[in-house]
C-alpha cells in the first residue's frame, strides 16, 4: 500500500502533467484560430481577385463589336487571354478550397 506522502506526491505529479497538457491543448487552439484567420483573409484576398478578373472579362466583352478587322482581331486576343487567366484562377482557386 503507498504511503500519504507518495500518494501525495503521485496526485501532485499527475495534476502538473494535466496542467501541462492543458496549457499546450490551449497553446494548439490559438495557434489554430490564427491559422483560421490568416487561411479566411486569404480566401477573401483571393475572391477578391477572383471577382475583379470576372470583372474584366466581363468588361472587355461588352467593347464594341463592330470595330475595325484588326481591332477585331487584337479584341478578340485581348478577351481570350483574360478570360484563359480567369479561368486558372478560378480552377486554382477551386482546387485549394
Amino acid at each position: 500500500m503507498l504511503s500519504k506522502y507518495s500518494g501525495d506526491s503521485h496526485i501532485a505529479a499527475m495534476k502538473r502533467q494535466l496542467d501541462e497538457l492543458n496549457f499546450t491543448m490551449q497553446e494548439l487552439e490559438a495557434k489554430t484560430q490564427k491559422a483560421r484567420e490568416e487561411a479566411h483573409e486569404k480566401y477573401v484576398m483571393e475572391m477578391a481577385k477572383l471577382r475583379e478578373q470576372s470583372e474584366l472579362a466581363a468588361e472587355k466583352l461588352m467593347e464594341p463589336k463592330d470595330a475595325a478587322e484588326e481591332s477585331w482581331k487584337d479584341l478578340v486576343i485581348g478577351t481570350d487571354k483574360v478570360r484563359d487567366a480567369f479561368i486558372k484562377t478560378f480552377h486554382d482557386f477551386k482546387a485549394k478550397h
